[in-house]
């Protein structure tokens, strides 16, 4: 087994326990906001303040990872969430809770772009998006073992149970990570040369400059990729924050309904994902970055939100729950290679690219997990739906014109 495979290996775990923590708080919105006596106003915040945190701190993590290493950045961002993890279980009101929530999102931010920061360093140009996708595959598979996990805690012992289970688990695989994980391929023991070599012929590795922001922000590239990654995040963020409590709410359905809706769709978001990512390293390799990137990731937007709007103007629960299921299939095919991109127009610095988008994302879905709230006050869940959707299709046209040869640092336009 090539060494870098066993590094993906513990992305792979990562990720999961990722959004088994994160996903946890939306399986129990619905007994939390009974228990704490919340309004679907408060609820917006609850789940929007952690995005707030996370977003604020992605881009000097991001750039801490590429800097120092994900070795060290990501042992303690994986401590830090799990300790918040515990004290989530232990909020007793909702000012309480927006502090441990927010302060949850800032530790856990630069989680992904230290994920690629790695995958950076220890995979070459046309194996990235694949890679991207089975991190994100585990994100799905985390999301799928959350409500199949918390229900059952929740309904023995109640919702504060399900997040102390949980917040053991980061602490065994930080100790793992640090003493196995190495920065650079050439420290880890029992790499070959070929492997080596492979890594240092597609540009792998460490970058070997500062990064230029100031030319970053005069790229078109690099605008166009924070703004179609805000708006994809708007109905992204939307299945991991108020799904549970739209199926339940707004669709009619019971908890072990919801529980089984949930379930298929991050099932078919985990697939999805494994799709998208070998789909567009294939087309890479048969067409080239542009055309392999391009056509993966904005037809998977644009069908995504399709399929949400469609949800969204259903009058049968069955439909509109079905048609959520797809919309995830294709915003996850285009998420790997969102994140493949990011690494594409990086020139190294990985980590600081994916968490400027990672960023702008984020600083969409508390924009979103609030406004949802407001707009479920005024108009109903399905309506309250639409203008997420809405912003998933403009953001596949606007991939559409992003082209990952274009380094958001230079000018220089790399051959296909």
């Amino acid at each position: 087994m090539l060494v870098r495979t066993k590094t993906l290996g513990f992305l792979f775990s990562l990720s999961i326990i990722t959004y088994l923590d994160r996903v946890c708080i939306s399986v129990a919105g619905p007994r939390m906001q009974a228990d704490l006596g919340l309004r679907p106003q408060d609820w917006g915040w609850v789940v929007g303040i952690f995005t707030l945190g996370y977003a604020l701190f992605e881009i000097p993590t991001g750039a801490m990872a590429d800097r120092l290493g994900a070795r060290k950045v990501l042992v303690r961002i994986v401590l830090w969430w799990s300790v918040f993890t515990v004290m989530t279980g232990w909020v007793t009101g909702f000012t309480m809770l927006l502090v441990v929530r927010f302060a949850f999102g800032a530790g856990e931010a630069g989680a992904y772009p230290g994920a690629t920061s790695a995958i950076g360093r220890w995979f070459p140009n046309a194996q990235r998006a694949r890679a991207q996708s089975v991190v994100w595959t585990a994100s799905r598979l985390g999301a799928v073992l959350s409500p199949l996990l918390v229900v059952p805690i929740q309904q023995r012992w109640g919702w504060r149970a399900s997040f102390w289970s949980f917040g053991g688990l980061g602490f065994v695989w930080a100790i793992l990570f640090y003493f196995w994980y190495r920065d650079n391929p050439r420290e880890k023991k029992g790499i070959t040369e070929k492997e080596l070599a492979e890594l240092e012929s597609s540009g792998a590795g460490t970058a070997t400059h500062h990064a230029d922001w100031k030319g970053a922000l005069r790229n078109a590239t690099f605008w166009k990729l924070l703004v179609m990654y805000h708006l994809y995040c708007w109905s992204a963020y939307f299945y991991f924050s108020w799904m549970p409590t739209f199926l339940q709410k707004g669709l009619g359905f019971d908890e072990a309904s919801m529980k089984n809706w949930s379930t298929l769709a991050f099932l078919i978001g985990a697939g999805a994902n494994v799709v998208g990512g070998m789909l567009s390293d294939r087309l890479v390799k048969r067409r080239g970055l542009r055309f392999g990137r391009r056509m993966v990731g904005a037809s998977g937007l644009m069908f995504g939100g399709l399929c949400m709007i469609g949800t969204a103007t259903t009058s049968s629960p069955t439909l509109a729950a079905t048609l959520l299921c797809l919309g995830i299939l294709g915003m996850d095919m285009f998420l790997p290679v969102a994140w493949a991109t990011s690494l594409d127009v990086s020139s190294g610095h990985g980590g600081s690219i994916s968490g400027a988008m990672n960023m702008a994302g984020q600083l969409g879905s508390f924009i979103s997990s609030v406004a949802f709230g407001y707009l479920v006050g005024s108009y109903g869940y399905s309506m309250a739906l639409l203008p997420l959707a809405i912003g998933t299709f403009i953001a596949g046209g606007l991939f559409l014109t992003i082209d990952p040869n274009q380094s958001v640092f230079t000018r220089a336009v790399a051959s296909e």
